[in-house]
């Protein structure tokens, strides 16, 4: 079996657990890919510098990350570099051989630079241009397997590599999208933790929780529960879904052994059938 591991950055999630049960996991011999993503320390970052984070909200409703030139130098220094640093160290002590990358190495996550986006202002649709993001079309399954079949834990983290033109360029893309990507490109089951128990039917009701999603009728009810951040993750869910995952469970990072516990059914469980 081969997870992949999305690991949330919220400031509620504490990775320490979840670290822990993926090094015992490799160390049974299961296949374990970790993504992380970073947008707190990001905006943690900014603020630091004097300068504000910036966010829009799409025509559909998504709310993102405007990622200009100064952010995406940013995005560089915080995430391929301490917050990955710190997730590999995390995992060496954990007794995983854990290897740090980013997209860009070895053209891991590849796809079109979007320089411009479609976003809502003072209720008006408009185009924003400079952004620095990009959409993940490929992945580098291959090095993937590779260290994989090593015996090696990959921790991967944005920036991608987009083509701007001729060029390649590092931008910066959803880490939940990336997650969906490349559980889709190794037929994987993923793994979404996040700092909540899952996808609840009541905002206001942690206990909630929609434990199972395996039909289109329940996939319909699952998408109207989704509110703020979670849209985004049920999109991931269904992105890798429909590139090839064998299933995505949404689930708390701060539960005990967290990956167990949602590749045993705890937390909010989508199958390929619910997109039948």
């Amino acid at each position: 079996m081969t997870v992949v591991v999305k690991i949330g950055g919220a400031r509620a999630v504490d990775p320490k657990g979840a670290l822990a049960d993926i090094a015992s996991l490799a160390a049974e011999g299961e296949r374990v890919v970790v993504v992380h993503g970073g947008s707190t320390a990001v905006d943690d970052t900014l603020e630091a510098m004097g300068e504000e984070p910036e966010y829009v909200e799409t025509p559909a409703g998504v709310v993102g990350r405007f990622t200009d030139e100064r952010t995406m130098e940013v995005f560089s220094m915080v995430l391929p570099g301490k917050l990955n640093t710190d997730l590999v160290v995390g995992l060496q002590n954990a007794g995983a051989d854990a290897v740090g990358l980013s997209g860009v190495d070895g053209g891991l996550l590849t796809g079109p630079r979007k320089g411009a986006i479609r976003v809502v202002e003072d209720g008006r649709k408009k185009i924003r241009r400079g952004d620095h993001s990009g959409r993940i079309a490929e992945v580098n399954g291959d090095l993937l397997e590779t260290l994989l079949d090593g015996g090696y834990t990959p921790v991967v983290t944005v920036p991608m590599l987009a083509k701007d033109g001729e060029e390649w360029l590092a931008v910066n893309s959803d880490a939940d999208r990336a997650a969906a990507a490349i559980a889709g490109a190794l037929g994987a089951d993923l793994v979404l933790l996040t700092d909540v128990p899952g996808v609840l039917a009541d905002v206001d009701d942690p206990d909630s929780v929609i434990e199972r999603v395996d039909s289109p009728a329940a996939y319909e009810r699952l998408d109207e529960a989704a509110e703020g951040f979670m849209t985004r993750k049920v999109m991931a869910a269904t992105e890798a879904l429909e590139g090839g995952a064998s299933s995505v469970v949404v689930a708390s990072a701060n539960a005990d052994a967290p990956v167990s516990a949602a590749l045993s059914g705890t937390g909010t469980t989508i199958t390929p059938e619910a997109l039948t």
